[in-house]
């Protein structure tokens, strides 16, 4: 439904187009080059330059240099110090929490190991303790703080602000995060899906690619997939979009606990590798852990996963048959999956990131164009481009972040209904 819109909404509108023009150029830009990237006049660039300078949302930084008579115009750009905005991630490995300033980059960032029972009030405290860390560094500045966005594994309920029932941490279902935190700050808290946060985070850190469609394969303790088509990050009718971890991608593989063989989210999850990693003896059995082979699914802590999953992607990168032969076949299931997701949705781009990433990397990126590229014309019809995400393992924090900073400061949001 069209609505109206009174002076205000219109001039709050014209305000987020300046901030939106300027955020997409580390150069900055004159008022002259503002009115003809955003379409506004002259007088309407003045006076939204004016109240974003009093509010110090921009600053001037300087004359540029010209080569016709007259003075120089002057640049306008972001001012990174005039807002803030936290960002979390909640891992069942890690408990990451950002701290972005108004450019999107981050300038503190704090971590935290959660229990690996998935206690949910030890899992709030130690998340609002690195939040009010990373709030006492800014000092005075803090009053600069824009709100706290929250990733968390899916399914959530985000209008709720409810973590539903993820499946690697039963401890959190029902985690009532966003109103835990809201009580602790009193700041505006946002509650996403980890993976559409960490697609969130591709699409703000790259704006010069308004029109771009690419998926966001995040490695995590599971792995999933953000979306972005035709420049707008995918969240689904529910904000539940990316998860993919049921798509079968081989028929003999492990079970998953939903019964069936060979779910990708269980071939591909660094558990599922260390556990093969053991089985066959490509890494060894830490001190003081008590395994029989026989077992498919022994328990692990989250800290003995990550050095092992270390260990066996160090091992494969260095040549070990047996460590290679575990980690490529995670790596060929994951070309499969993703051959299939090009070819559906005509993907342009695939961007592979999470805290899992870094170990793995560098054979993912050697093995993965290779799988693709000898699959049959008919299946993709052109060439993808595999890359690593140039916003780092913390990708889904950093989205986490953005998502208020998009929600307070970009025009898109403003054009959507109250509700959607």
């Amino acid at each position: 439904m069209l609505r109206g819109a009174s002076f205000p909404v219109i001039a709050a509108y014209n305000e987020t187009l300046v901030l939106e023009a300027l955020r997409r150029t580390d150069a900055g830009l004159s008022r002259v080059a503002l009115s003809r990237e955003t379409a506004l006049s002259a007088q309407t660039v003045s006076n939204v330059s004016r109240r974003l300078l009093e509010r110090g949302l921009i600053r001037e930084v300087g004359r540029q240099r010209t080569h016709g008579p007259g003075q120089p115009p002057i640049t306008l750009r972001l001012d990174p110090e005039g807002v803030y905005a936290i960002g979390v991630h909640l891992d069942p490995s890690v408990i990451t929490c950002v701290l972005l300033d108004f450019t999107g980059a981050v300038v503190a960032e704090e971590h935290r190991v959660p229990p690996d029972s998935g206690d949910p009030a030890a899992t709030v405290a130690l998340t609002t303790g690195a939040i009010a860390a990373l709030v006492e560094r800014l000092g005075d500045a803090a009053e600069r703080i824009t709100g706290i966005g929250i990733a968390a594994p899916g399914p959530i309920d985000a209008v709720e602000g409810v973590v539903v029932r993820p499946r690697l941490v039963p401890g959190w279902s029902d985690l009532h995060l966003r109103d835990e935190v809201r009580e602790v700050f009193d700041l505006p808290v946002v509650l996403a899906k980890d993976v559409v946060a960490a697609a969130v985070a591709e699409s703000w850190r790259n704006p010069a690619e308004p029109g771009a469609s690419y998926a966001v394969v995040y490695w995590g303790t599971g792995v999933g997939v953000g979306l972005v088509l035709d420049g707008e990050v995918h969240t689904g009718s529910t904000q539940n979009a990316g998860d993919v971890g049921h798509a079968i991608v081989d028929p003999e593989g492990p079970v998953c606990v939903c019964g069936r063989r060979g779910c990708f989210g269980e071939v591909v999850r660094p558990y599922r590798m260390v556990v093969e990693g053991l089985q066959k003896g490509a890494v060894p059995l830490p001190d003081g852990v008590v395994w029989g082979p026989a077992d498919p699914s022994p328990t692990l802590p989250v800290e003995t996963i990550r050095e092992l999953f270390g260990a066996l992607a160090g091992a494969a990168a260095d040549g070990d048959a047996v460590a290679r032969e575990v980690v490529d076949h995670a790596i060929r299931s994951t070309a499969l999956y993703v051959t299939n997701l090009v070819a559906l949705l005509d993907l342009e781009r695939v961007v592979f990131g999470g805290p899992s990433w870094a170990p793995i990397a560098g054979r993912v990126l050697e093995l993965l164009p290779q799988e693709i590229g000898s699959t049959p014309a008919e299946a993709v019809a052109h060439q993808v481009e595999i890359v690593a995400s140039e916003v780092g393992p913390d990708a889904a924090a950093v989205g986490a972040a953005c998502l208020l900073l998009a929600q307070r400061f970009s025009p898109r949001s403003m054009l959507r209904e109250p509700g959607r």
